[in-house]
């Protein structure tokens, strides 16, 4: 594999922009987490994002990297992969998480920086240096995991509501609003072992490239896991307000039993992708899952306008970060 010849300083600056990128996932992210429960009252919203931050930091310790390893060899030819191909695919996901946090909007990170690697792949060398198997198994996902989520948060609603059909409802909600924060801290698990290997697999992706880490490894250098897991902890620390709205009022109304089952439901969804190795829209996940604890309790109590905007900001998501990284890949080979 061909070795690129790149100064320190630029190698520096792109590592720099993939935690930014990373530190950005977790500060637009961090509303799928904590949404439900700051929603419905049971924790202030302070204290939920540092327990979303910590449960976010400690997955590393929970999860194998397959995730890393898909986004790292399996999207696009590593041969292909330049500083350029990185500064590109970094500028698109990076323009569209600002984008959409700024309107409120629960778009994908991970498909924002999955759209950005192809957009600045192909500006490089064309549709051929695409992989094919490992785009079809991520963008299948971006169908299967809200449906995935609304499926597995229907059925704890279902499960929920028939257990504790003779309970009164002073008593459901008292108990709930303990275990939603089980429900919230697996979740956040669930977050941070998903989206903090993606930039892993960006970074590792350009050390392979820059001959400074080996193709044939198993695992990126500890320094970048370390260093990705920290970056979106911090940044969910950060985390912003405007999706958390979004997420937690306008969908559907909550009640500390239906947080409950929404997050316990994307949980499952996020154990189950992190251990294949796809690398899954943790936002699609929760959205799926509150939509379908909505529709558990009746269809109409699901706000399908609010959702359908947000279905389409998903559709938009990788056609419009490819674009901006196509761009920016060109301007990177004027300026780096």
């Amino acid at each position: 594999m061909h070795t690129l010849q790149i100064s320190i300083y630029v190698l520096g600056f792109l590592i720099a922009l993939a935690l930014l990128f990373d530190f950005m996932n977790g500060f637009h992210d961090a509303a799928n987490a904590i949404a439900t429960v700051v929603s419905t009252g049971v924790l202030k919203p302070q204290t939920a994002v540092a327990m979303a931050a910590v449960f976010n930091v400690i997955a590393i310790f929970f999860f194998q990297l397959k995730v890393a390893s898909t986004v790292g060899k399996g999207t696009v030819d590593p041969a292909i992969v330049d500083h350029y191909v990185v500064f590109g695919a970094l500028v698109g996901a990076i323009f569209w998480n600002v984008l959409t946090w700024y309107y409120g909007i629960p778009s994908s990170s991970s498909h924002a920086l999955i759209g950005g690697l192809v957009g600045a792949a192909v500006a490089k060398a064309g549709t051929g240096s695409l992989i094919s198997s490992g785009l079809i198994k991520t963008i299948s996902f971006i169908v299967l995991s809200p449906l995935l989520g609304f499926v597995f948060g229907s059925i704890m609603m279902v499960l929920v509501s028939w257990l504790f059909v003779r309970s009164t409802p002073r008593r459901i909600d008292k108990w709930f609003r303990r275990m939603q924060l089980v429900s919230a801290s697996m979740y956040s698990l669930g977050h941070g072992g998903n989206d903090a290997q993606k930039t892993m697999g960006i970074i590792w992706m350009l050390l392979i490239a820059a001959g400074a880490s080996s193709a044939q490894d198993q695992m990126p250098p500890w320094w970048v896991i370390i260093s990705c897991y920290t970056a979106i902890g911090l940044g969910t620390l950060f985390g912003g307000w405007r999706i958390v709205k979004t997420m937690g009022q306008k969908i559907t109304k909550l009640k500390p039993v239906g947080g409950f089952c929404a997050e316990t439901g994307g949980a499952i969804t996020l154990f189950l992708a992190s251990a294949l190795g796809i690398p899954v829209s943790t936002t699609h996940t929760i959205t799926g899952a509150i939509v379908g604890v909505g529709s558990a309790r009746k269809m109409s109590a699901v706000r399908w306008g609010v959702a359908g905007n947000i279905v389409w900001a998903w559709i938009l998501t990788i056609p419009a970060s490819a674009f901006v990284a196509a761009i920016a890949w060109w301007i990177g080979t004027k300026i780096l």
